[in-house]
């Protein structure tokens, strides 16, 4: 990490508040009298679900799951281990799994796995980024952000190293050389 990167901006901080208004206008639709649980996960998440929570506007539940899938670098291990888990059962509840990105989608995949066998009476994707390029598995995004491409990127709770995540943009790397 002795070379500093250049962060070149992806979306602004005012696209991101008015998707996510968009997004919550949706979920609010599609889940009225429902009293959906959102599920963010840990740690790229939590500031896209704090500013969507906020946005939804029907009664609505909110907790966390923690999984890791990366090192200290930009590449994906491909093994999702998981951290910290609900604290809230989920049997029979209509829950909203809110992620930062899809990437490879093995990290989703795997949780829509776990999630699936605590038979939940539904269960939905909400990402804010998706880089379909890094695909490697295929899943199934019910409410989208962005599509971004196939870049590093960080900001807005997304993270490099536990760097950037503060950004109220979003953006991707660039290194020099």
């Amino acid at each position: 990490m002795n070379e500093e990167p250049t962060i070149v901006t992806l979306f602004t901080e005012e696209e991101i508040a008015e998707r996510v208004q968009e997004l919550a206008a949706e979920i609010t639709e599609d889940y009225a009298g429902k009293n959906p649980l959102l599920v963010g996960i840990l740690k790229g998440a939590w500031m896209f679900l704090a500013d969507l929570t906020r946005a939804i506007t029907i009664p609505h539940q909110c907790d966390f799951i923690r999984v890791s899938s990366y090192g200290s670098g930009t590449e994906s291990t491909g093994e999702v281990r998981l951290l910290t888990d609900l604290s809230t059962p989920i049997r029979g509840r209509h829950v909203i799994l809110i992620e930062d990105i899809v990437d490879t989608g093995h990290t989703l995949a795997t949780l829509l796995n776990i999630l699936k066998e605590r038979e939940p009476a539904s269960l939905a994707v909400c990402s804010l980024l998706d880089k379909p390029e890094r695909r490697e598995v295929a899943v199934h995004i019910d409410y989208l952000g962005f599509t971004v491409p196939n870049k590093f990127v960080v900001g807005y709770g997304l993270d490099w190293d536990e760097r950037f995540r503060h950004l109220p943009y979003i953006g991707y790397l660039e290194f020099e050389g």
